[in-house]
């Protein structure tokens, strides 16, 4: 009697360990499967996190009303619980482990930025949750043998790379040779714009195009002006800028207030930062490399085609004249979610980990299919041109819709 009661008590123990390292409440409540997220409202990234998050939103109210998530002959509705990480890959980590052992999340959307999702993949990694980002496209977060990562969007050295063979493609029409071409580099000193520094290296170096400027922006990303003073003297025929919305932001306010005329001006997070709005005519010529446009002929049952998400998304969002890839890509993560839910037929996590790795999916956004180190390899980037004030996609020559406009001819 005595050993039946002592076993009792060990199983009433244990299950109590249980529950308190595996709470019951948060994974999956009633008809709700419960996703995670850990993203900037606050901060350096706020502008991208909050593209991010109503790209999450978008996605998870046209599942849920189309039916949601159907597991093992039920239909579950998606939600989304959120903490804001304030743009810091420390804070990243902490939300991380409370989602994961004080709320139960066992499924995860990405933060926003490389920095953040370089913060929060060891944390998921440690726990076994599978983890789908949008948002952070260092090509290093795909080298740690990382088996619970897994994102949509191609990788950050790609981002600028095309920019350098496009110009080496318009010197050898001018009648030039590319390595006659001298370039000035501006980038963040962060994970992204490093790998997207890195692209443009290689290609650089691929064409032989020489390096004149190679500076580092501020920390608090507000000035490039020393940069510019540079372009002005030394006059390159290409400036390339990575710097995230904010810096975007920067370099086109400087651009206009200097006037800076050279032939070809390429830089990231150009939608995200609205220079187009906030800048008009000065912007006109800028390349902008994109993940994901409007124009592009992808299609899925969900979204329907690309143009048709973009008027969705205009229309269940203020204030945007451009859908910034940013939405795009995340709303693309959480149909990878409904997909390996209902392929795995199971809410298990490992199953469902499992389901994610061989995904093969057309999508609105592209097709998204996962090597083995978690990086979509299906997806190509494009590059878009401001031309009359409108983001035309101009390369690669399979995607584009008008002709690229050089040398850059802009009116300040």
């Amino acid at each position: 009697m005595q050993s039946i009661i002592r076993l009792g008590f060990v199983c009433m123990l244990w299950a109590g360990v249980m529950a308190l390292a595996f709470p019951l409440h948060a994974k999956v409540q009633g008809n709700k499967i419960i996703l995670g997220s850990a993203i900037s409202f606050t901060g350096k990234y706020a502008t991208n996190g909050i593209h991010a998050s109503n790209g999450y939103n978008l996605a998870v109210k046209v599942i849920n009303a189309s039916g949601g998530v159907k597991v093992g002959g039920k239909s579950y509705m998606l939600e989304i619980e959120y903490y804001d990480d304030e743009s810091t890959p420390a804070r990243t980590a902490q939300l991380l482990e409370r989602l994961i052992k004080q709320d139960g999340i066992k499924y995860m959307l990405g933060p926003y930025s490389s920095a953040t999702t370089k913060a929060a993949a060891p944390v998921t990694e440690k726990y076994k949750i599978p983890m789908v980002e949008a948002e952070g496209a260092s090509r290093s977060l795909f080298t740690q043998g990382y088996r619970y990562l897994f994102a949509v969007l191609s990788t950050s050295e790609q981002y600028l790379a095309s920019s350098i063979a496009l110009a080496a493609e318009l010197a050898e029409k001018d009648g030039r040779k590319p390595s006659s071409l001298k370039a000035a580099l501006v980038f963040e000193n962060d994970p992204f714009s490093l790998d997207v520094r890195a692209g443009v290296l290689d290609d650089m170096k691929k064409f032989g195009i020489k390096k004149v400027i190679d500076d580092k922006m501020p920390r608090d990303l507000s000035d490039i002006s020393s940069t510019l003073t540079k372009v002005k003297a030394l006059r390159p025929d290409m400036l390339i800028i990575s710097g995230h919305s904010k810096g975007a932001a920067t370099a086109g306010r400087q651009i206009k207030e200097m006037q800076i005329q050279v032939p070809i001006i390429a830089m990231t997070h150009c939608e995200s930062a609205k220079v187009i709005k906030k800048f008009g005519s000065a912007s006109e010529g800028f390349l902008c490399p994109t993940q994901w446009a409007e124009t592009l002929s992808y299609s899925d049952n969900l979204f329907g085609s690309a143009s048709t998400y973009d008027l969705l998304f205009k229309g269940s969002f203020e204030g945007y004249n451009n859908v910034p890839y940013q939405s795009a890509q995340a709303s693309a993560a959480v149909m990878v979610w409904k997909d390996a839910f209902e392929r795995a037929n199971s809410l298990d996590s490992e199953r469902v980990r499992d389901a994610i790795a061989a995904t093969n999916l057309e999508t609105f956004y592209g097709r998204i299919k996962f090597s083995s180190a978690g990086n979509n390899v299906a997806k190509p980037m494009v590059l878009r041109q401001i031309q009359n004030g409108k983001l035309n996609v101009v390369a690669p020559s399979k995607w584009a819709s008008h002709p690229v406009s050089y040398p850059r001819k802009a009116s300040y």
